[in-house]
């Protein structure tokens, strides 16, 4: 064994973490290779929520005690699967959640109001003194919220502000300020706005289906800030293409990176690669939370945040 616990991150775009690691750590990093000889020395996996978990590669870690979740969402990660092979699991709740609503307000702002069309139209040399884009007023502008978690309620917080009308649904009924829709298909229907900010898992895949695309309409917008899986992406473009729906804001994508010639040809789309909750002060709050529960999971001490 050696002299520093050794832990191995996962996922190629957590490799800055090493940075902050490897003074307490020794540090591995699964994309230059499996560490064969180092198997018996890992303690702890360093992991993305929305990655699967390699359960094949954690069988053959016979001293891994922590899988150590740097997200707040941990939808990939058994969690069962791993508490009944004596493995503690932690995350990273409740630091960005903020600032995932604010995105959502700025995907919203930026579709409805036409931002980005009017930049790439400006660069372009298309703004003449013949031409003027009319664009919706967000007043009243109905926001269905589909899972009103965290998130959820902050997105509603924001639209309320702008004078917008938000309501939403979710699998379970809750004490809040917005009315909730008796089923997705109905708060579909009477958006003008569809934000998915719900928890992902394996029983919602594709829980915005072509049905909810279409009950949203041609003149709805979808915005989805929460994970790529939870949309029938196959159908969204096919509602975009065909007009069956009027515009979609996306941060999030299956899978990730998401190929650029699928959107290629959808003008009535605003993408971003899924920054929605990465700000810097959320990135320090995530980092000081994976610090303290790798301390407390590797010496024997309750997890400063782990997965309920």
């Amino acid at each position: 064994m050696t002299d520093r616990p050794a832990i191995l991150i996962m996922q190629r775009h957590l490799a800055p973490l090493t940075a902050f690691l490897e003074s307490q750590y020794v540090v591995y990093r699964f994309w230059e290779g499996p560490p064969v000889e180092a198997q018996d020395d890992i303690r702890a996996l360093v992991v993305a929520g929305e990655f699967p978990l390699d359960k094949a590669l954690i069988e053959r870690l016979p001293n891994l005690v922590h899988i150590a979740c740097f997200t707040a969402g941990y939808e990939q990660i058994d969690v069962d699967w791993c508490r009944a092979r004596g493995l503690v699991v932690s995350h990273a709740p409740g630091v960005n959640h903020e600032d995932v609503a604010d995105h959502a307000l700025a995907l919203i702002l930026a579709a409805r109001r036409q931002i980005t069309a009017g930049d790439r139209q400006v660069r372009a040399g298309g703004w003449t003194s013949e031409s003027k884009t009319i664009t919706p007023s967000l007043k009243d502008q109905r926001v269905g919220v589909v899972g009103l978690g965290a998130i959820g309620e902050a997105v509603a917080r924001r639209c309320e502000a702008l004078r917008m009308r938000a309501a939403w649904w979710g699998p379970r009924a809750k004490d809040a300020a917005w009315p909730m829709a008796a089923s997705l298909l109905d708060l579909a229907r009477d958006s003008d706005i569809l934000v998915v900010a719900c928890r992902a898992d394996d029983d919602n895949r594709g829980l915005i289906s072509r049905e909810v695309i279409d009950a949203l309409g041609p003149d709805g917008l979808l915005v989805n800030v929460a994970r790529g899986q939870l949309v029938n992406e196959e159908a969204l473009v096919e509602a975009l293409a065909a007009g069956r729906l009027g515009g979609a804001a996306l941060d999030v994508f299956e899978p990730e990176p998401t190929d650029p010639a699928r959107w290629a040809d959808l003008p009535n789309v605003v993408l971003t690669p899924h920054t929605a909750g990465a700000t810097t002060q959320a990135v320090q709050a995530m980092l000081m939370l994976l610090l303290q529960n790798l301390d407390a999971g590797l010496n024997g001490r309750p997890l400063a945040t782990p997965v309920p």
